[in-house]
């Protein structure tokens, strides 16, 4: 994001936290993925758009097991994209496809299937994207973002992360909230079980995630969320959290510099 890189250290952690729990030794020490992720970048001469980077067993015998791959691999790539927040409210439905198991939902990994069947569910019916319910009921996350809302009594509401993939734009959000609580305009923040039912009864409903970073929601099942409309709350967030991504503290934005070795 205007040549810089947002978030890289949580991202890369979560990465190779991830990978540990997979059973798949990187190629390289952290230090080492994180230069080539920057040389990556810098190569690319790409100064908006998105990183993508993977870790798998490697070439081998395409068995299950990872026991004919001879090494692990790494790759990385740079997507020019006119990245820019959206203020426009979209739907969502329930999905349908039954979500992953808490173990394999908290890994990051490509193991996409259910998110991609759950997404193209909610392309067969008109919408952005379907909603996971677990099997206790609660709302748990989409298919490749976490859900947020705005409670009617102005409380900012995440589902809790235990069965869910602990998104790092999301955590992020929870970090930077307490400034519109300083401000009265925020009651309070919480994380914890909540029902469907609290969830399409809420005043304000937002999809989070790297690559939005903040989506206002205004229908869900054909049903709107508060008055239908985008909620200023939700806006109000998008603007925090856009203000972060690019002038937000050096902790978290990684420069990149063009032309020279990171």
């Amino acid at each position: 994001m205007y040549s810089y890189l947002y978030e890289l250290d949580p991202h890369l952690d979560r990465f190779l936290r991830s990978a540990s729990e997979a059973k798949i030794i990187p190629p390289f020490d952290r230090l080492s993925l994180r230069s080539i992720i920057l040389q990556t970048v810098a190569a690319s001469q790409c100064r908006k758009g998105s990183l993508r980077y993977w870790l798998s067993a490697g070439p081998g015998d395409f068995l299950l097991s990872p026991a004919g791959c001879p090494s692990s691999a790494f790759y990385a790539i740079v997507i020019e994209d006119d990245y820019s927040p959206s203020s426009q409210g979209v739907s969502v439905i329930t999905s349908s496809t039954p979500m992953k198991s808490p173990e394999m939902a908290t890994i990051k990994s490509v193991n996409y299937l259910s998110n991609a069947l759950s997404q193209m569910e909610a392309a067969e019916k008109g919408a952005f994207a379907a909603i996971w319910i677990d099997d206790q009921g609660y709302i748990a996350e989409g298919p490749n973002v976490n859900v947020a809302f705005i409670s009617k009594s102005n409380e900012l509401l995440l589902p809790s992360f235990d069965k869910i993939l602990s998104g790092c734009t999301a955590k992020r959000l929870l970090a930077l909230a307490p400034t519109l609580v300083e401000q009265g305009l925020l009651k309070d923040i919480r994380v914890g079980n909540l029902t469907l039912d609290e969830g399409k009864g809420a005043a304000e409903m937002m999809l989070v995630g790297s690559g939005l970073p903040i989506l206002p929601v205004t229908e869900w099942d054909g049903k709107p969320i508060g008055n239908g409309k985008e909620g200023p709350l939700t806006l109000a967030l998008s603007k925090l959290l856009w203000e972060d991504m690019i002038a937000g503290p050096d902790s978290l934005r990684v420069p990149i510099r063009y032309g020279k070795a990171n």
